[in-house]
């Protein structure tokens, strides 16, 4: 069997070796007699494999000690609400950047909650660029300030840390984190939807600093208390046991490959080669402002959209799969993770040329 180049945004790419080591161990892990899937979460062997991913990955980020790192279900789509209820404390009002619809759907949320003032917004652009800081209405008594580092639908990306005082940063990385070095202790709050560069769907990572653990509403739910799930090492319920062991296995991969350095710069040269690609033709253009490029999401349009559904089919043909843009824009995009091989890139710029040269 012959596997395809995967550009989907979300669930995505896996590296292979986490393929075949998880397909390897399927029905008996370590000679333990049972797959992963089986095992209590309770049980030695599963709470070794959560100790170790998350010592890895506290590695991969340098996750300072003061900072808890939780393995959670319910997406990043059920932190929009988590959020506000675990760091409101006594206030009600809260910061929010809009920059795409990502960063909508969490100001959506978040009011249900709180009261939200949209400190800037990038909508009357079309989101193609993130708001002059300068243009920003803060607010210094804000419970915290909420943004999107990458919109994964638009292409948009903070090559930044928006520096804010006091107030705790609470960033939604799910599209960004682990494709190259942070500092987190720049943010109060880190969260992510693992089906990006973590592993499998249905795991969340929210990574959150110990004195914020003690603002919760009585209201919260037991399930979604970052200080029950701390207290409980994640386990205050059943949780998603096989994609954290997934995730466990990609950690140490990338790890192996040479850690947050060694994939920055891979997936530099890979965004680098589609952009200059794009650029360089007058067939296909993006339209994100340049200095607010993704390099993990990068949408392109055809000259002539009457052409989308051939170049899709064409691209499938190519064995290039998942091009098509988010329904809401429209387009293409191609979302090349941390587990999308330059090669990838490579195939997918050929496949571009070839395309011109039979409908330019």
């Amino acid at each position: 069997m012959s596997r395809k180049y995967n550009f989907c945004a979300g669930p995505a790419a896996l590296p292979e070796a986490v393929l075949n080591q998880a397909s390897q161990e399927m029905m008996d892990w370590q000679q333990n007699g049972l797959s992963v899937m089986e095992m209590s979460h309770r049980s030695e062997a599963f709470v070794a494999i959560a100790k170790e991913a998350e010592t890895d990955l506290r590695e991969l980020l340098s996750v300072p000690e003061n900072y808890r790192i939780l393995f959670l279900q319910g997406g990043a789509s059920l932190q929009f609400a988590a959020i506000p209820l675990n760091l409101l404390g006594e206030s009600n009002r809260v910061d929010y950047l809009n920059t795409g619809q990502w960063s909508k759907k969490a100001i959506a949320e978040a009011r249900r909650y709180a009261d939200v003032n949209v400190v800037a917004s990038a909508e009357s652009i079309n989101f193609s660029g993130i708001p002059s800081f300068d243009s920003w209405q803060l607010n210094e008594e804000a419970s915290y300030f909420h943004y999107t580092p990458n919109e994964t639908i638009g292409g948009v990306e903070f090559n930044w840390v928006p520096e804010i005082g006091n107030v705790p940063l609470v960033a939604d990385m799910s599209s960004t984190i682990l494709s190259r070095p942070i500092d987190v202790q720049k943010f109060g709050l880190i969260y992510a939807g693992a089906q990006k560069n973590i592993g499998p769907a249905g795991l969340t990572i929210v990574i959150v600093r110990d004195d914020l653990l003690d603002l919760a509403r009585p209201e919260t739910p037991a399930v979604m208390n970052y200080k029950t799930q701390a207290e409980n090492d994640s386990m205050y319920n059943t949780p998603p046991t096989f994609a954290w062991y997934l995730a466990g296995l990609v950690f140490k991969w990338m790890k192996a490959q040479g850690g947050l350095e060694f994939f920055e710069a891979l997936n530099r040269r890979k965004a680098e080669k589609l952009y200059s690609y794009i650029d360089s033709s007058d067939f296909y253009s993006n339209p994100v402002e340049k200095e607010s490029r993704s390099r993990m999401n990068i949408p392109f349009i055809l000259r002539d959209n009457a052409l989308d559904k051939v170049f899709l089919a064409g691209a499938e043909e190519a064995g290039l799969l998942n091009l098509k843009g988010h329904r809401s824009v429209g387009g293409m995009r191609a979302s090349i993770y941390n587990a999308v091989p330059e090669e990838a890139v490579d195939a997918l710029i050929a496949y571009m040329k070839d395309f011109v040269k039979l409908h330019g």
